[in-house]
């Protein structure tokens, strides 16, 4: 079982101090995020962890987790690669890059590559609708004007 380190905990505590004392509950994107930075994804013990010490069901925890693409319920490569799927990344060429994407690593949405490295995921709006199509490295890494070629030559610095 993971669970969460001294560390982790006082910086949930210090997002907790952020909300009025009887909302703790509402630090629980935050300490997801710490959850999943410390161990790469977030497993049900860690949720289950965290709901105890937000005081707040389990399945709300899991609720939260499982809505938004940016927490992993299942572990990842070094390199989780997200591609906005949305409209505006559509028109510009999305699609034509996933299904690139896909080939190149011989994976599907939500598989990781036999050597670890790679994991592919669709992902909601980035925001950054002027610039797609778009692709996020590790949920913070964002990659703008994506082409098949861009694509190949953002894998190749990945790996070096």
């Amino acid at each position: 079982m993971m669970s969460l380190s001294t560390e982790a905990l006082k910086k949930i505590d210090r997002e907790v101090a952020k909300f009025p004392a009887d909302q703790k509950q509402s630090a629980v994107m935050a300490a997801l995020t710490i959850a999943q930075k410390e161990h790469g994804w977030l497993s049900s013990e860690t949720m289950q962890e965290i709901a105890g010490y937000l005081g707040m069901p389990p399945i709300a925890v899991y609720e939260v987790a499982s809505f938004y693409t940016m927490y992993n319920l299942k572990p990842v490569g070094k390199y989780k690669l997200s591609i906005c799927t949305n409209l505006p990344c559509q028109l510009q060429g999305s699609t034509l890059c996933a299904e690139h994407a896909k080939k190149k690593l011989g994976i599907e949405y939500g598989e990781t590559t036999a050597d670890g490295q790679f994991t592919l995921k669709e992902g909601e709006c980035f925001g950054a609708c002027g610039d797609a199509p778009v692709f996020l490295v590790n949920d913070r890494d964002m990659r703008v004007k994506i082409t098949p070629d861009k694509f190949d030559q953002m894998i190749d610095a990945l790996k070096a």
